[in-house]
């Protein structure tokens, strides 16, 4: 089930409130809980039977480090001494923990990816009667990726001392759970949330807001990335494009997938607020980046803090010399990329993104555009993110290189190659990225703009809403692009 579609807005949403708010408090998170997995359980219930798998090792992990597995629950649980030596009962709890999480994903995830690669490497050897003939092809989970780091989060908050162990398993599976970010982010940590799962405030003001984030999320996801995901999908999968097919239907991908990703984050935000939780935020404006490193500041907020937090740091970080610095961030944006997508294109994503950051480490962080103007340097830096989402977009690695080239002007155009022009430059398409390109550089941020709602902007809103819905009604294309991740 996705945000955008009259299912989830005419139907699951309102029931979902309703229950919700019918509901006594102490049976909110239950009650909440039960929609959660509804929803999640849509496409295919198997789904829920991991998830569930997932949240009851975590929870029972949480309980062995704070010392209350197997005991009555008479006492209060008390918040592990940071800094303070971990018993082998405590660092096993969180091994376990770590190991089932990340076991669950590696193979639901990367099960088909490690069989064709490890066929591929054979036949390149000549030993292609040694391939591996599995007929088991795994079919990837919504949202694995995003609720397996979520999970893994409270075990490693709990262990670090950053949190307490949740008594009430209700409450941890509301947690692991939450419908409005399960499938697609933000990567909401324990820690940011836990003591709003003990209290949180209900207000007419947060319900207001989340509706107008919400309205706002949907308007960026329905009328700008759909359109723009039309022109890059015509362009990508062309056979022969010349070059400025290829540069705009590049371009196109960049709205697509900041606008797709944004948007539902602004639903999702939205949605916690009408439930009366706050998330963070998850996007800040990452295409007015003057760097490589601002932008990774900037995208996907929630993932990026948590690689650095779970990943980077405990590998040393920058505090082992500049050599080791260049090795971590080197492979913290390989394993990014590879959480990203199950093959070789989002890897090598991942080690560009790895080059330029210890590129900009090299220069003290400044940018590689450093000495310019502020537009010749947020330009240059979307320009490398630009050319980064060819890799991201393509179908392969071979198919990224012929884009490439493409764009460049290599290679001669096969037949047909004119006909992508005809499709994508009408006059639909070439505004709706006009005004895509002016939301991104000039517009203010839905955070931002969402903090009052006088009456105009409360108009605004409804207006887009409802433009929204009437779009749905006339599109067919209509995915979210990180479902699949």
């Amino acid at each position: 089930m996705v945000f955008s579609s009259q299912l989830f807005v005419f139907w699951f949403l309102p029931a979902a409130l309703a229950v919700y708010y019918a509901l006594p408090r102490r049976a909110r998170h239950l009650g909440l809980t039960v929609s959660s997995y509804l929803f999640y359980g849509w496409t295919n219930p198997l789904f829920m039977v991991l998830m569930a798998t997932s949240t009851v090792i975590d929870y029972l992990c949480g309980l062995a480090m704070a010392g209350r597995l197997g005991r009555r629950f008479g006492q209060p649980i008390e918040r592990l001494e940071p800094g303070a030596p971990r018993s082998r009962g405590q660092r096993l709890a969180v091994t376990v923990s770590v190991v089932a999480n990340l076991g669950l994903l590696g193979f639901f995830k990367y099960f088909n990816f490690a069989a064709d690669s490890y066929n591929a490497l054979l036949a390149g050897l000549g030993l292609g009667e040694l391939r591996l003939d599995s007929v088991l092809r795994v079919a990837l989970p919504l949202g694995i990726s995003f609720y397996t780091f979520q999970s893994m989060s409270y075990s490693i908050d709990v262990y670090r001392g950053r949190s307490r162990a949740l008594r009430n398993f209700v409450d941890f599976a509301c947690y692991v759970s939450l419908f409005p970010q399960l499938v697609a982010g933000p990567i909401i940590r324990f820690s940011e949330i836990a003591d709003q799962l003990r209290s949180r405030t209900h207000s007419f003001e947060k319900v207001a807001r989340g509706a107008a984030f919400f309205g706002l999320g949907m308007a960026k996801k329905v009328l700008l990335a759909n359109p723009c995901g039309k022109v890059a999908d015509t362009v990508f999968d062309a056979g022969s494009v010349l070059a400025p097919d290829a540069w705009f239907g590049a371009v196109a991908y960049a709205f697509q997938i900041y606008f797709d990703f944004s948007g539902y984050s602004d639903m999702a935000i939205g949605l916690g607020l009408m439930l009366g939780f706050v998330f963070p935020k998850n996007f800040d404006s990452p295409y007015r980046a003057e760097s490589i490193t601002e932008f990774w500041r900037r995208w996907h907020i929630s993932l990026s803090t948590w690689l650095r937090d779970y990943l980077y740091l405990p590998l040393g970080g920058n505090r082992r010399g500049a050599g080791r610095t260049y090795v971590n961030l080197a492979l913290v944006m390989l394993l990014g990329g590879l959480w990203h997508g199950a093959a070789w294109n989002f890897v090598v994503w991942g080690g560009l993104h790895g080059v330029l950051l210890a590129a900009e480490r090299a220069r003290g962080k400044r940018s590689l555009f450093a000495g310019l103007p502020r537009p010749l340097r947020v330009g240059g830096t979307f320009f490398l993110v630009l050319v980064s989402w060819v890799l991201f977009r393509a179908a392969d690695l071979p198919a990224a290189g012929r884009y490439l080239a493409a764009m460049v002007g290599l290679g001669a155009p096969q037949g047909g190659a004119w006909l992508a022009a005809g499709i994508v430059y009408q006059p639909y398409y070439l505004l709706t990225t006009a005004v895509a390109a002016l939301v991104v550089w000039a517009a203010p941020q839905s955070w931002d703009w969402t903090r009052r709602l006088p009456a105009w902007k409360v108009a605004a809103c409804l207006a887009l809403f409802w433009l929204s819905l009437a779009a749905l009604t006339t599109q067919e294309y209509n995915p979210f692009i990180y479902f699949i991740f």
